[in-house]
């Protein structure tokens, strides 16, 4: 697989399906590059709780976008396509196959499907409505949203307190609504016609006591540990790294708040939702990845890519 025209392998899934094995033994089989596409494993403060490639991995084939990002940016979509766009130049200079993988459905339909391009919010901005929201709670700014962008408003959970911000911040800055910046965008990175999409699919049950397993692993490895050092850090709570899966309830945990066992709980419970979550979009955002079951996933490796 080389030149400018070859395949480029995409592998989704739930959050502890296998991605990230998968991967790594189809990069060492074919000589490959692995590009990240999971929004949490950028941040290179979260290596354990966001379960990223170990170290030895990493050294054994090249990983591009993992770690590369401080959890104080507010990394976006867009961050990551122009960094995507250049570690596949990268991976065809050097004639290796580019394989893309991670749950983040927004980054890989990004690729295929090109990006909606929104003006950057001047920090000032940013930080008067982050003001707001804290003064005023999520549904008086959810109220606002209503009568300036009734819909971006419809489209919104009431309670989702990132995305109602989001929307009032470029309300705010450009004077246009989100969804008017939304249709209009970046073309894509990828022609549908050049990747090979899988999306692995587990049995839910399976798939949930593989969560609750790995959970209380990366507690062992060292998890809280590293989500203490962030803490310490006093970053906003609505930045991205923040909201990791496990992360607001082990800070909870650390303040005293709660015990081990029930931050545990708290995280092992997000990360079954949001796995779910994933069955739902990809099904209806990204139809064309094929789904395989993991056991049936050895079959996919074997076949010609």
């Amino acid at each position: 697989m080389g030149g400018q025209e070859s395949k480029v392998v995409l592998i989704a899934g739930p959050t502890a399906s296998g991605k990230s094995a998968l991967a790594l033994a189809l990069a060492a089989r074919c000589n490959g590059v692995i590009i990240n596409s999971d929004s949490m494993q950028v941040y290179r403060d979260l290596r354990v709780i966001t379960a990223r490639p170990s170290v030895e991995d990493e050294a054994r084939v090249r990983h591009c976008l993992y770690g590369h990002v401080d959890a104080a940016v507010n990394y976006s979509v867009g961050s990551w396509l122009e960094d995507a766009a250049a570690a596949l130049a990268e991976a065809e200079a050097r004639h290796q196959p580019a394989i893309f993988v991670g749950g983040t459905g927004l980054y890989l339909r990004a690729l295929t499907r090109g990006l909606a391009e929104v003006p950057a919010v001047p920090p000032a901005v940013r930080e008067a409505v982050r003001a707001r929201l804290l003064r005023d709670g999520v549904t008086a700014l959810h109220g606002e949203l209503c009568r300036r962008d009734p819909a971006s408003a419809a489209r919104l959970n009431p309670r989702d307190r990132t995305r109602i911000a989001r929307a009032l911040e470029v309300l705010d800055a450009t004077g246009r609504a989100l969804i008017d910046w939304q249709r209009e965008g970046q073309e894509a990175l990828l022609a549908p016609a050049r990747c090979r999409a899988l999306f692995l699919a587990p049995e839910r049950e399976d798939l949930y006591d593989r969560i609750s397993a790995r959970f209380a692993a990366m507690l062992e490895a060292g998890a809280l540990d590293e989500v203490a050092v962030l803490g310490e850090r006093n970053l906003d709570p609505l930045l991205p790294a923040m909201k990791a899966h496990g992360v607001p309830a082990l800070i909870r945990h650390l303040r005293g708040e709660i015990s081990r066992d029930e931050a545990a709980r708290i995280g092992s419970n997000d990360t079954r939702h949001y796995a779910k979550r994933q069955f739902t979009w990809f099904r209806n955002q990204l139809p064309e990845f094929t789904w395989v079951r993991p056991e049936a996933a050895a079959d996919w490796l074997n076949s010609p890519l």
